[in-house]
């Protein structure tokens, strides 16, 4: 008789598009556990879960949500990375709350130092240059961050949205809301360390 497992859903953050189905699918596995945040078990940094593949270990990054967390498959020296880097581009959103800058460039430093060989995102297919893709991600932010300054300081009026208007140019509405937000964070950004 095989030995019986028990399952574990594990997030990395909560918002929709990574956690809203995990209920449902905790239900249809037999009332597996949901861990991490918007889950039912509380995930804190270091946390180890066991898998068939090895130990998988929860890695506090946040910035594109304020509670993040990477999985760190250490014997195959994997990342799953959710939304802190995704498998295409050189951009995540980063805007949801003051601080997220700052949180942000900090935790890719921490995957960064975990050196990956392989990592494994929320959207997009797996990443097998993984000192490129941290390297081109960081890039970006800091090109962003100085694009906001230069903008600001040509017009230190500005409000966040003439600033998004003049970085990012002409967006839909729903994603020129998020332009906004991710300016604000930078805003705050620069406001912390200058």
């Amino acid at each position: 008789m095989g030995r019986s497992r028990r399952v574990v859903i594990l997030l990395t953050h909560a918002h929709a598009d990574h956690a809203s189905g995990a209920s449902a699918l905790a239900r249809l596995l037999g009332g597996a556990k949901v861990a991490g945040p918007g889950g039912h078990v509380p995930l804190a940094d270091g946390d180890r879960v066991e898998t068939g593949a090895g130990s998988l270990f929860a890695v506090s990054t946040p910035g594109h949500a304020r509670r993040h967390f990477c999985f760190h498959l250490r014997e195959a020296g994997a990342v799953f990375t959710g939304d802190l880097l995704l498998g295409e581009g050189d951009t995540t959103w980063i805007g949801e709350y003051s601080g997220a800058v700052s949180d942000y460039l900090e935790s890719l430093d921490r995957l960064e130092s975990l050196r990956p060989r392989l990592l494994c995102p929320g959207h997009g297919p797996p990443v097998r240059r993984p000192a490129e893709a941290v390297s081109r991600f960081r890039r970006h932010r800091l090109e962003r961050i100085e694009q906001v300054r230069r903008a600001l300081d040509a017009d230190a009026g500005s409000t966040p949205a003439e600033l998004a208007a003049r970085v990012y140019g002409p967006l839909p509405a729903g994603v020129f809301a998020m332009a906004c937000k991710s300016v604000q964070s930078i805003l705050d950004h620069l406001a912390a360390t200058e």
